[in-house]
């Protein structure tokens, strides 16, 4: 179900010395089965807003609505929002407890009154959805590779059948390989499922290459909010808040200024080439 934020605000440390405005007046409409990305420099609020999406923190003042139903209500039942909206922290080492790979994505389904048939199967499911095989459902978490560990702590998650996956920096640390092989498996599910996925991410090309909308953070404000190919066009203001577009855009960009005839809104090398080989034609 769509996610609604009217005029959250969050403040750190209320009336102490440490006090901060994390998020200031956010008005957002998250729709059913968007690819979304939140980017933002360190600080600007993007981990604060999505920790808001599932409860996990509570507005300082606002409302976030989920199904139409504020999440605030007296009578509104968090533990189901949780399990609906699912969040996968920056380090995996954060979700993951079980002794085994197959007991730990268990967890979450266990704890919605499944049967054991169900919890398996819903399991097993989801460790193939990451694309891990059988050989690793045996093994301690703890054994793992980083990326590993990040797609046992995504596979918690659906297990649970959220309708919205929230990650943030999903691909913090990993090689360039190991960055490519996590985004690709939830760019699959976000087809596969249909569901809504939330990307909180430093890399630009990650975002351009995968999402469908992006949303720009900056000292707890949006800045920002629209199709890569429109925000990217920013890339000066971008640069003001301690950004950058992609690459390929300051390439197009460059040989505008030097007299092409060029599209200078591609946002993905493959989209770079294509406006290169056009404007050599013309």
């Amino acid at each position: 179900m769509a996610i609604k934020i009217e005029n959250l605000s969050y403040v750190y440390s209320v009336g102490d010395a440490f006090e901060k405005k994390a998020l200031d007046q956010i008005n957002l409409l998250i729709p059913d089965g968007q690819f979304i990305g939140v980017i933002g420099h360190t600080g600007s609020g993007k981990s604060t807003l999505i920790q808001h999406l599932n409860g996990l923190l509570r507005a300082t003042s606002g409302k976030i609505f989920y199904n139409d139903q504020c999440i605030y209500d007296e009578n509104f039942e968090m533990r189901k929002l949780r399990e609906k909206v699912g969040l996968v922290f920056q380090y995996p080492e954060h979700q993951l407890f079980e002794a085994t790979v197959m007991e730990d994505v268990c967890f979450g389904p266990k704890n919605q009154g499944l049967s054991e048939t169900e919890i398996k199967e819903r399991a097993a499911e989801a460790l193939r959805q990451v694309g891990l095989s059988e050989e690793y459902y045996g093994k301690s978490p703890f054994e793992l590779s980083g990326g590993q560990k990040r797609r046992v702590a995504i596979a918690g998650i659906l297990a649970m059948h959220p309708e919205v996956l929230v990650l943030d920096e999903p691909t913090a640390g990993l090689d360039p390989r190991g960055r490519d092989e996590i985004l690709d498996q939830i760019a699959k599910l976000h087809r596969e499922r249909k569901i809504t996925v939330i990307l909180v991410s430093h890399s630009m090309e990650d975002v351009a290459n995968y999402v469908e909308r992006i949303i720009v953070m900056n000292k707890g404000c949006v800045t920002f909010d629209g199709a890569p190919r429109e925000v990217f066009q920013h890339y000066r203001e971008l640069e003001q808040i301690g950004l950058a577009a992609p690459k390929v855009t300051y390439v197009t960009k460059g040989l505008q200024e030097r007299g092409w005839n060029i599209d200078t809104m591609v946002t993905t090398v493959e989209e770079a080439k294509n406006a290169i080989l056009d404007a050599l034609r013309s």
